[in-house]
């Protein structure tokens, strides 16, 4: 696979006639060996000699989280016997879609956070101790791996959970960086207070954010990332990524967005008309795979909400960021003429004291409206802290969700269901 030198990252001309080479060879790839697109180039009479430019993108079909969950197996490329790793995605919007990587897709992959570790000034003499899953078909667990070796940084494999181990071995083995869930982020800290760890004076000095917003759209930090940084001075880098796409954008010491790697992917961000909106203006987000055999996708709506920026950054590269993920399209919640994301509802909740840990849970009512019930565990149980909370979300939301109190262990059992690989804080039930 031909990779782009660092130094081009700076040149847009030279990014637009890679990328176009790219798509021209992803076409006919997909032309003869892929079931799915072969069907559906014939179906809308799509003549891939035409698609010269990114901007002949928009003469293409869009895919979509439906098409991998109906056709799963008509998108893979290669013989099973070239299968070398099966993935799955999380399942967030409805069942695991399987994604089949090749040899060279995880090559692929490894470089790809190579490049993300790079970015967020990672180098050979740091330690990262790894707060996530290895197993579970959980790609981002063998990216972060492989991306971290290639680097030549040293690896702890510890795992998620388990406050008391973590800071055990971040006293013993001296990790200068974690790669984490934030909310989990926050978890360690309380763990450290509660526990007399001095938290400013040990080895850990910065933390690759994973599956959770730190920051707001205007890249300041969010409630969490607020907290995280109060509580702990170190530095944070967000990530974001999706199985599907094999590909992270994540942030350089700026915090200004998510870097896109355009040698590795085309993203584009749709409107409603699946047309490219401009820079700072809520879109779809929507990626074509560049040198993915297994399954490469083309115009594969993830149905993120982001936006962009195509300002040069500070750090020097002068390719697109992506803002947080504002919300997902299919979780857009519509309570009591209210519009809804999940996103702002955990900004809401980390913002108070009050909730030490929380689940959202949206379901239809008999007559097909959404309804918000909050799964909380507050810092104590008491009339006073019910009316606190009760009088905030009433404030802040117009509204009022339903409220069930839990207590650590059900809020534990909720956000980690059988077969979970990362927190599940928000449970959509409709249809």
């Amino acid at each position: 696979m031909a990779i782009l030198k660092e130094k081009d990252y700076t040149q847009t001309h030279n990014i637009i006639t890679m990328q176009e080479e790219k798509l021209k060879d992803l076409l006919l790839y997909l032309s003869i060996y892929s079931p799915f697109y072969k069907e559906l180039f014939a179906k809308h009479k799509i003549n891939i000699a035409e698609i010269k430019k990114l901007a002949d993108l928009e003469l293409l079909p869009t895919t979509s989280k439906d098409d991998l969950q109906q056709r799963n197996d008509d998108f893979l490329c290669v013989p099973h016997e070239k299968v070398v790793e099966y993935t799955s995605t999380s399942g967030t919007l409805g069942n695991p879609v399987t994604i089949a990587l090749t040899e060279k897709d995880l090559d692929r992959l490894a470089f790809n956070e190579y490049n993300s570790f790079l970015c967020a000034d990672g180098s050979a003499s740091d330690t990262y101790q790894l707060m996530l899953t290895l197993d579970r078909q959980f790609m981002a667990g063998i990216a972060y791996y492989s991306g971290i070796r290639k680097l030549g940084a040293g690896i702890i494999r510890l795992g998620p959970g388990v406050p008391s181990l973590q800071w055990e071995t971040i006293q013993r083995l001296k990790p200068t960086a974690i790669v984490a869930v934030p909310s989990f982020i926050l978890k360690l800290t309380q763990f450290a207070k509660d526990a007399g760890i001095d938290i400013n004076n040990t080895s850990v000095k910065k933390a690759i954010c994973i599956g959770e917003n730190i920051r707001n759209t205007d890249f300041s930090f969010n409630i969490l990332g607020k907290k995280i940084t109060e509580a702990w001075d170190i530095k944070l880098y967000s990530t974001y990524a999706s199985t599907e796409m094999q590909t992270a954008f994540t942030e350089c010491a700026e915090g200004r967005g998510g870097h896109y790697q355009p040698e590795l992917l085309i993203v584009e961000l749709l409107d409603e008309n699946d047309s490219q909106v401009g820079p700072n203006v809520p879109g779809e987000v929507t990626v074509t795979t560049l040198g993915v055999g297994g399954m490469p996708l083309l115009r594969y709506k993830t149905g993120d909400i982001c936006m962009y920026d195509n300002e040069p950054c500070a750090c020097g590269r002068t390719s697109l960021r992506l803002s947080p993920v504002m919300g997902r399209k299919k979780q857009m919640i519509k309570f009591k003429g209210t519009t809804l994301y999940p996103p702002a509802l955990f900004d809401l909740l980390n913002e108070r004291d009050e909730i030490l840990d929380f689940v959202i849970e949206v379901y239809s009512n008999e007559i097909g409206l959404d309804q918000v019930l909050l799964y909380l565990l507050p810092a104590e149980e008491s009339e006073e802290c019910d009316h606190r909370i009760r009088a905030y979300l009433q404030a802040r939301l117009r509204v009022s969700p339903h409220i069930k109190y839990l207590t650590a262990e059900e809020i534990q059992k909720k956000q980690f269901q059988e077969l979970s690989r990362k927190p599940i804080k928000f449970i959509d039930r409709r249809g």
